[in-house]
């Protein structure tokens, strides 16, 4: 079990360092950009092409291999002031909602994301198919999130993050 928790561990900083190079490409991407168009007049195409791919990228990737639950800020203002009972209830029915739709649209997802495989970026010529490709972990990521939060809502266990530490809490005492 801990070699277990080591590998996972390890992973989730390799994902981390993956979302880094995402923002330093982008970063470098953009001073380039700077520099072709305003130093040397020679104004590319292929940079902004890249940098709304990468963004596409670590949004997504993001979301799917590096966000942690406790780090989502949530929209809370009706839910921190339902009683117990009412929050589970609404954690299975939210969770069970999420988890349905992004479950039910992911073959649909599929389907575009393929024939996209035609299809090749204007200026870099990659087939579009790599580009969206990340929709697919992102999507099933987020429908086992909703799941874990309908489980939690089912055996009483509440979500995962505190709403009183948790990162969108304000202490205004």
């Amino acid at each position: 079990m801990e070699q277990a928790k080591t590998i996972w561990n390890w992973l989730g900083r390799r994902a981390e360092n993956i979302l880094a190079l995402l923002l330093f490409s982008m970063f470098v991407t953009f001073i380039l950009q700077i520099v072709f168009r305003y130093f040397l007049s020679l104004p590319v195409g292929w940079t902004v092409e890249w940098v709304t791919i990468a963004w596409l990228w670590g949004i997504l990737f993001g979301f799917a291999f590096v966000v942690r639950e406790t780090d989502i800020i949530r929209l809370d203002i009706v839910y921190s002031v339902m009683p117990r009972g009412i929050r589970r209830g609404m954690d299975v029915v939210v969770g069970l909602t999420i988890a349905a739709i992004f479950l039910y649209t992911l073959p649909a997802s599929w389907d575009y994301i393929d024939f996209m495989m035609r299809e090749r970026t204007a200026y870099i010529r990659v087939p579009f198919f790599w580009v969206f490709i990340i929709y697919i972990p992102f999507a099933i990521s987020v429908a086992v999130r909703g799941l874990m939060t309908a489980w939690a809502g089912i055996r009483g266990t509440g979500p995962t993050f505190d709403t009183e530490t948790s990162a969108e809490t304000h202490d205004y005492d």
